[in-house]
């Protein structure tokens, strides 16, 4: 003995399991999480990467059923106690609320737009004008029904020529079409391309006026158990109010259309003054020949009941879009 004082070490903290698709883009948005809930609770997070039906089919997503192919392998992980919190796009949830697992938090959403990634690093107008003057149809890749019925309705309504063209894989297969030369552009969510890092390949931004996204777009969902409530309670840090309220009411919309996110079906609520919450809503068909638009607004009090209010102005302006034929714009719908 030389006399010195023994310290105790203080054990490690144990390690959170986040369940995350192994996809680059799941992989990004779930390091993004993993480290603001370090930050937050003092806890390493291990990502535990599992992959979901959604990833390993080649079929087109309209016809695998899109709602929930990306999700029920995480949620399954999270229930049999595998992980301890999963980490996904919240346009990727099915409407419906799974028994025994609770959305904890939903962060402060990215960018909602779409983006086009052209060659030549052109605008959608400059590229199918430069395609017309050669006699050619500008050919842009898109694996959603909802990109395809409104880039073909602004096609129809400008007598422009443009082909839509089915399309899957992640980002780096999608921008391969454009840079091989097989297509002309491609349209990808702005928001991923961002947490990617590869903004700088986006040709075009295309604003809500052009293009309604998806309900949902740009924002994450974080959930675990509702056994853990020491999670979810610190989870819920994470959570952006204004967010939240506003995916509630294009979600709401979506599950009183009864579509899921294979569906032509486009979304987006955003606030305005004095907390009032517009919310645009489109169905269309995939070939854009017929494209219902409508909006309905109203005052949202910030309180517990929020969300309540923003899903009951969903319901309505679906009500009003179900009376305008929606049901039959949109094929087999969700159950």
């Amino acid at each position: 003995m030389n006399g010195q004082p023994i310290t105790e070490q203080a054990p490690a903290a144990t390690a959170l399991r986040l369940g995350t698709r192994r996809s680059a883009l799941a992989m990004a948005q779930s390091g993004m999480v993993a480290r603001e809930v370090t930050r937050l609770t003092g806890r390493p997070v291990e990502l535990v990467e599992i992959t979901t039906y959604g990833d390993t089919s080649r079929e087109a997503l309209a016809q695998i059923g899109g709602t929930g192919v990306f999700v029920s392998a995480l949620r399954d992980a999270l229930l049999e106690g595998r992980i301890d919190f999963a980490v996904h796009s919240l346009k990727d949830l099915p409407t419906a609320a799974p028994e025994g697992l609770a959305l904890a938090a939903v962060p402060e959403r990215e960018d909602v737009r779409d983006a086009l990634v052209a060659r030549e690093g052109l605008t959608l107008d400059e590229l199918v004008e430069k395609l017309a003057g050669a006699g050619r149809t500008a050919r842009i890749g898109t694996g959603s029904p909802r990109r395809m019925a409104q880039l073909n309705a602004w096609a129809a309504a400008r007598g422009a020529a443009l082909e839509t063209v089915a399309i899957r894989g992640n980002v780096d297969t999608r921008i391969g079409f454009v840079t091989s030369g097989e297509l002309d552009a491609v349209v990808l969510a702005t928001a991923g391309l961002n947490r990617l890092g590869r903004s700088a390949e986006i040709s075009q931004h295309l604003d809500p006026e052009l293009m309604i996204p998806a309900p949902g777009q740009g924002a994450l969902a974080i959930e675990c158990t509702t056994a853990n409530t020491e999670l979810t309670a610190a989870l819920g840090a994470l959570d952006h109010a204004p967010t939240r309220v506003a995916v509630a009411a294009e979600r709401a919309l979506l599950a009183t259309l009864e579509a899921g996110c294979s569906a032509p079906v486009a979304a987006l609520a955003t606030w305005g003054h004095s907390y009032e919450l517009q919310l645009e809503g489109v169905v269309g068909t995939p070939d854009g020949a017929t494209l219902l638009k409508m909006s309905a607004n109203g005052p949202i009090v910030l309180d517990e009941t929020a969300e309540q209010q923003a899903a009951a102005l969903g319901r309505a302006l679906a009500a009003r879009l179900l009376d305008a034929g929606a049901a039959a714009l949109m094929g087999e719908r969700a159950r």
